[in-house]
């Protein structure tokens, strides 16, 4: 039997909610994450209203379910940093690809510090490239783009659409896409990637 001093000591962690959290996430019943984690569904169902303590062994088999390390289960929720600030002192320059002669691009990222992150977030400044040394590329999800400065072209699939100077563009990334820079002067841009 669990003492009100350690359901007290447990409480800001909200074990249960996490769970139950993660589990409405992928869309998952009670059954089936029982299925998954080898545990009953009423157990489960107690865990996540908090009218039970679960055992480490328990709570390890959700969490490999998830894919996530007990550690995820024991961040105090008001303690999370819930704002990260990335400094351009601190940010990196990368190229597309490293190793390549040729870069279309060079891109930061803007939000490596967050936790949990939704999106992605680069400063892009794209270099003159000629047409035949441009890289299509294709990811899962959507990408939103801002240009910032210069004048940038953005093929997807067969059709280029041109973007002047503070223009944006979404769009669906499991397209090939690939970008070109059209004005003689920089071209800068912020993208954002989602799932």
């Amino acid at each position: 039997m669990v003492n009100d001093t350690i359901r007290e000591g447990l409480k800001p962690y909200t074990i249960g909610e996490k769970i139950r959290s993660m589990r409405l996430k992928k869309s998952m019943g009670l059954v089936e994450l029982g299925k998954h984690s080898g545990l009953s569904a009423a157990l489960l169902s107690k865990i996540e209203r908090g009218k039970l303590i679960p055992t480490l062994p328990t709570l390890l088999r959700v969490a490999m379910v998830f894919g996530v390390g007990l550690e995820f289960f024991f961040t105090d929720e008001s303690q999370r940093h819930v704002v990260a600030i990335v400094r351009k002192n601190e940010r990196i320059r990368l190229p597309e690809r490293p190793g390549v002669g040729d870069i279309a691009y060079f891109f930061q990222s803007l939000d490596f510090k967050a936790q949990d992150r939704k999106l992605n977030a680069y400063f892009a400044e794209f270099e003159p490239v000629t047409t035949e040394k441009q890289r299509a590329h294709q990811h899962e999800g959507v990408e939103f783009i801002f240009v910032t400065e210069g004048k940038l072209g953005v093929r997807i699939g067969s059709e280029e659409h041109v973007l002047d100077e503070q223009d944006a563009m979404y769009f669906d990334s499991t397209v090939i896409h690939h970008y070109r820079r059209l004005s003689k002067k920089p071209c800068r841009a912020v993208l954002v990637t989602a799932q």
